[in-house]
């Protein structure tokens, strides 16, 4: 049985955040065609799972260091405030 390229692709800790949205869209893509085999959907499943989570890992680490920069009605940067805070 010949493997997938979609099933190798690079670790996701290694992918920006944009390359892993794109990668986990394909996936999805994929699967929802119905078309792919049990095994080979389990497979892309698992993979879509680690891309999901380093897309999650990436959005934290980029809404903290949001939080950590506020700036106040004269632009001047002032101290931290969590996110979407008002």
């Amino acid at each position: 049985m010949a493997t997938d390229p979609s099933t190798q692709a690079p670790d996701p800790a290694t992918l920006s955040f944009e390359d892993a949205l794109r990668a986990l869209e394909t996936i999805v893509r994929r699967l929802e065609t119905g078309d792919v085999p049990l095994d080979e959907s389990i497979a892309l499943y698992a993979k879509g799972e680690e891309l999901r989570k380093r897309c999650a890992e990436r959005l934290a680490a980029a809404e903290a260091r949001i939080a950590k920069l506020t700036v106040d009605a004269g632009g001047a940067v002032t101290g931290a405030q969590p996110f979407g805070a008002d």
